[in-house]
């Protein structure tokens, strides 16, 4: 655990799913686009998050894919497995019997559209934590699920449950990733979810970020977080200023919308989403292109 402590901080990406033009499974597209982040430099990628479309693939897509990631990835750098439901039961058994084999640790999202309470999201990830063969990293990301979780749940899971070894927190909200950070237990990783304050996080204390922009702009991203790591604020905040221009693209039309447009305008794969996700608008492309041409 405490070697993984160590594996997951700096700059991870949660890697889109590429698609071909009929929706399928773009596996050539996952190799890819693995070699181009390792190759910039990234720490650790997570496949099948949010920004992977996860929702939108069958069981057999999901073996697919992730068994391709694990392949191009080839040991290089450690994956982590985005694994959720809003049913308890359902994540505990999918858990329990998948074959996770190549993977560090789950991703587990808080449960999305039935809102539980505080006491529902703890007796949540305690059944998680007890089923789960990997060690488990919470997700919060409350724009998306219409649940968050309070900082104090996430420090009673991280000090009654050894496997669970952190929190990606993407509410943005500083003051409480401050309080998540001042709380935490020893080998806790409080990672940020959040591409806009990730590297206000960072110099508050977080371990670093699981980042949408990182997918496209890696080197640049990395070298952010690096500097805040480091203590440069003053560093960091100026080439964070350089990028965030892209960042607001990015996520203008939603994400992955405007991650894949990246990612296609970089020729590291097809511009394709599965509905209800849509393809960028002509004018939000011709933007983000414009932009990386720069």
């Amino acid at each position: 655990m405490k070697n993984l402590f160590h594996k997951l901080k700096g700059t991870g990406v949660a890697i889109a799913t590429p698609f071909k033009k009929d929706l399928s499974v773009d596996l050539g597209s996952i190799n890819t686009m693995v070699e181009f982040l390792i190759k910039n430099g990234i720490d650790y990628i997570v496949v099948q998050g949010t920004t992977g479309e996860s929702s939108t693939l069958n069981e057999e897509e999901k073996i697919l894919s992730r068994n391709a990631f694990i392949r191009a990835n080839n040991n290089r750098v450690p994956l982590l497995i985005g694994i959720g439901s809003n049913d308890t039961r359902s994540v505990v058994n999918y858990i329990s019997n998948a074959d996770l084999s190549g993977f560090c640790a789950v991703l587990s999202v808080t449960p999305y559209y039935n809102r539980p309470s505080q006491s529902g999201l703890y007796e949540h990830f305690s059944a998680i934590s007890k089923s789960s063969p990997l060690p488990v990293m919470l997700y919060n990301v409350p724009t998306r699920t219409g649940c968050d979780m309070d900082h104090s749940t996430t420090i009673k899971l991280a000090n009654t449950h050894e496997n669970i070894i952190g929190i990606k927190e993407a509410s943005g909200n500083l003051d409480k990733m401050f309080k998540l950070i001042s709380n935490r237990p020893d080998n806790f990783l409080i990672i940020s979810g959040d591409d806009d304050t990730a590297y206000q996080s960072v110099l508050m204390g977080a371990d670093g970020v699981i980042s949408v922009a990182a997918g496209c702009i890696p080197q640049n991203f990395r070298n952010i977080i690096n500097l805040a790591i480091e203590g440069n604020e003053e560093k960091a905040k100026k080439e964070f200023d350089k990028i965030n221009p892209l960042l607001n693209l990015l996520f203008k039309e939603g994400n992955p919308t405007g991650l894949k447009a990246a990612l296609s305008i970089k020729k590291l794969c097809q511009n394709h989403l599965r509905l209800p996700l849509m393809s960028s608008s002509k004018e939000l492309y011709l933007e983000i292109e414009k932009f990386l041409n720069k």
